[in-house]
């Protein structure tokens, strides 16, 4: 399979907003019934063999569950730990439709959750509820399962980055929010946040991060690419060079991103090395401008014991 196949937003915009909301759904139940983790770990999509998961959720005392997007075969699938299994075609399907073919799945297996807020997040319609929204309703298998096919490209160079940090880091995980994928290596050094900052942001940014990920194009970015930025931005960040030529500094948001279309990263011969190298230099970018201990968080190769370090292959 070609490493990182065409995805142009254009080709698939119909079938990202609708799908964007559908994970929004899902998302918005794992949030309101899962336990809370440090800097929302709780809230992403993880990847698996054939979609995203929200993995086990719930109470392990009360009726944990899982619901799973299947790409491949195209269904929604929830399921409880008892071997209760509940599912539902993907195409043909409106948001109003999905939700409510998801709560009554999820009915089905005994499972009462309330979405506290029933409408999306930072998108355009925010203040429409989910069950009103029939205007959404372009899922397409062919382009559902190539971007799923890219998230677990991506996914797997992420964990290969993550490979040569032994410091704290967040895992390989696709937030539902900002339809993205990301990791992220945090300094252990705490962060004070502005006043007026909402309780999103001064949780994922308590600390000091330096943040890779790739996104799908949206809006204000129209077309896919790789990311990384460092929160809080150092000074003099962007006077540091990126790899390759191609990759520059943009402005979003008042702070700097490093960006790397996605497109020109295909474009090389070794996509995989270029986006590695990409990644690379905007963290020792970072984290050398923020003055992190960049030798003694390192682990190349994913070791971190001498001994080991100093044997041959």
């Amino acid at each position: 399979m070609e490493l990182f196949p065409p995805i142009p937003l254009a080709e698939w915009r119909d079938c990202k907003e609708t799908l964007h909301r559908f994970e929004q759904i899902v998302g918005k139940i794992r949030l309101a019934a899962g336990v809370r983790r440090n800097h929302w770990w709780n809230v992403p999509f993880h990847i698996t063999g054939c979609g995203i998961t929200t993995r086990p959720t719930g109470r392990a005392d009360g009726n944990p569950f899982t619901i799973d997007f299947d790409f491949v075969r195209h269904q929604l699938v929830a399921a409880s730990l008892d071997g209760t299994e509940v599912s539902f075609p993907l195409y043909g399907r409106s948001v109003a439709s999905f939700r409510r073919a998801t709560l009554d799945a999820l009915t089905a297996l005994g499972v009462q959750v309330n979405i506290p807020v029933p409408h999306p997040f930072d998108l355009p319609d925010a203040s429409r509820p989910f069950a009103e929204d029939t205007e959404h309703a372009a899922y397409d298998s062919v382009q559902a399962n190539r971007y799923w096919q890219v998230l677990s490209q991506v996914a797997l160079l992420l964990e290969e980055f993550a490979a040569d940090f032994s410091g704290k880091a967040s895992p390989v995980h696709h937030f539902w929010h900002t339809f993205d994928i990301a990791y992220t290596r945090f300094s252990g050094r705490h962060t004070e946040q502005p006043a007026e900052a909402d309780p999103v942001t001064r949780e994922a940014y308590s600390r000091e991060v330096i943040s890779f990920g790739f996104w799908f194009g949206d809006d204000t970015f129209p077309e896919p690419a790789f990311y990384s930025y460092t929160a809080p931005e150092p000074p003099g960040l962007t006077e540091e060079p990126l790899v390759p030529e191609a990759a520059r500094w943009v402005e979003r948001n008042g702070s700097h991103l490093a960006v790397l279309r996605y497109d020109d990263a295909r474009a090389t011969p070794d996509p995989r090395a270029t986006v590695l190298a990409f990644y690379d230099s905007a963290y020792r970018a970072g984290a050398e401008r923020a003055d992190w201990d960049v030798a003694g968080l390192a682990c190349p190769g994913g070791i971190t014991d001498q001994h080991l370090m100093a044997r041959p292959a």
